[in-house]
């Protein structure tokens, strides 16, 4: 008899557990985009991937149906490659305007007063998914010349969005540097191991970069293939680079530099060179390891994915850097209230004070309380925000146009159902962002020697 009990009420418990962690996930969700609009708008982006990876792989049986664009291409042999590679540039279209028009509407955005801030950029997360659908649909609407003159806007979006991301790498290493020598300085003797780990992590790195070439030697140069002379320069001038780099920041000339962070554009510049020859053609002999594996499959393109994600996010962060921050308290102590507290007490006595003139405390606290609303508003009108809105929209939409280009190799081959930036053009822009990222390294170190009137800290 007890047993049934027990199990109905096990599972009202189960049940009421259940509800009450879905309501605690969401207001905790709810609340952390309240508060956080970044995460909101970085929530969103995420999602314009998602539509355009499900749009590429199955988008025909919905172009079919729109006249204006099979009736333009009928000259065309059109296959669930071209669909694919429409609708992801449609797609990607809406987000670029739709991100473009808010970063238009918040220039000009300096404090926390202003109306845009609170009712755009903050809040009403559901009238602007409404209106990124509503833009997201607008360029299914456009003839097919209107999208192939984005697509080619798109690759030199790209190209900005790419030198965006080496700019943030190299400050991120930049700072990291900078952060732990700090610290060790201001320990003094204690302060030791953070140099200790700052060497350690060097040397992981320098060892990741020898470890890496030689596994791209293993991959990219397969015993009886021929014709591989390219794989091999780039592999060997990526190692050229990173003791070029090193060297470069122990010498005299890089005043200050450290070897820290030539470690890790070295490593990330490795990284590079992996990236480019991974995307070769499968078909291409001197792929290796297309052989053993699925280049660039599903799996890689969520990696890529939330990496992309990560470096906007990162972006649009240290976009208000160096924006000055003011903190408003949110209480007040006693002895800062006593003055105004007196002054209210006086004012009250004037107006709502009993027979004797003096009023009670809960009327003093709540003369107080409105105060003090009244002051913080009046300092929130002349709060600053903590970064340029209207460059993170920008950031999201060149963001929108990159995507547009890994989901389609950069426009110049059609790719297939489980592949991602997979053709020579990938492997040109990678080789490009490589050479990019170590000349921008090299200029940071000689910049300070050959022009020791400005400033660059």
């Amino acid at each position: 008899m007890f047993v049934p009990v027990a199990g109905y009420f096990g599972s009202c418990m189960a049940s009421m557990a259940g509800y009450l962690a879905c309501q605690a996930c969401t207001c905790v969700s709810r609340e952390v985009l309240t508060q956080s609009a970044r995460v909101a708008w970085s929530v969103l982006f995420f999602l314009a991937m998602i539509v355009a990876w499900i749009m590429r792989d199955f988008a025909k049986p919905l172009l079919e149906k729109i006249p204006w664009i099979v009736i333009d291409a009928a000259h065309m042999d059109l296959d669930d490659k071209w669909f694919g590679q429409q609708a992801v540039y449609r797609v990607s279209m809406g987000s670029f305007l739709f991100f473009i028009t808010m970063s238009c509407i918040m220039l000009g955005v300096k404090y926390r007063s202003d109306k845009r801030d609170k009712y755009l950029h903050h809040g009403n997360y559901l009238l602007k998914l409404g209106v990124w659908l509503l833009f997201t649909a607008l360029p299914f609407l456009f003839p097919n010349n209107i999208v192939e003159g984005y697509a080619w806007m798109a690759r030199i979006g790209s190209g900005f969005f790419l030198v965006i991301q080496m700019i943030i790498l190299l400050d991120f290493v930049q700072a990291w540097n900078d952060s732990w020598v700090a610290t060790a300085e201001e320990e003094g003797e204690g302060g030791q191991r953070w140099l200790y780990a700052l060497m350690g992590v060097t040397l992981l790195a320098y060892s990741a970069v020898l470890t890496l070439a030689g596994f791209l030697y293993h991959w990219f140069k397969p015993s009886g293939a021929e014709g591989c002379a390219f794989n091999v320069v780039l592999v060997t001038l990526t190692l050229l680079l990173a003791v070029t780099l090193s060297l470069l920041s122990l010498h005299p000339v890089s005043n200050g530099a450290s070897i820290f962070p030539a470690a890790m554009v070295s490593l990330y510049c490795t990284y590079l060179c992996f990236s480019a020859l991974q995307s070769e053609p499968k078909d291409y002999e001197c792929n290796g390891i297309a052989q053993r594996m699925t280049a660039a499959s599903g799996s890689t393109l969520a990696v890529g994915m939330l990496v992309t994600l990560a470096s906007v996010v990162y972006a649009a962060f240290r976009a208000g850097s160096n924006t000055r921050l003011f903190t408003l308290a949110t209480s007040v102590d006693d002895h800062q209230n006593a003055p105004e507290r007196a002054a209210l007490l006086a004012e009250e006595a004037q107006t709502s004070a009993g027979l004797d003139g003096v009023p009670d405390d809960q009327t003093a606290t709540r003369v107080l309380g409105e105060a003090n609303t009244r002051k913080e508003g009046a300092l929130d009108d002349f709060t600053p925000v903590t970064y340029n809105y209207s460059f993170f929209h920008l950031i999201f939409a060149l963001a929108s146009m990159y995507i547009a280009m890994l989901m389609t190799g950069w426009g110049s081959e059609v790719q297939e159902k489980d592949r991602i930036d997979v053709g020579w053009a990938s492997v040109y822009v990678k080789t490009g962002a490589l050479c990019c990222t170590a000349v921008l390294y090299c200029w940071t170190l000689i910049a300070p020697s050959l022009f020791p009137d400005r400033d660059f800290s």
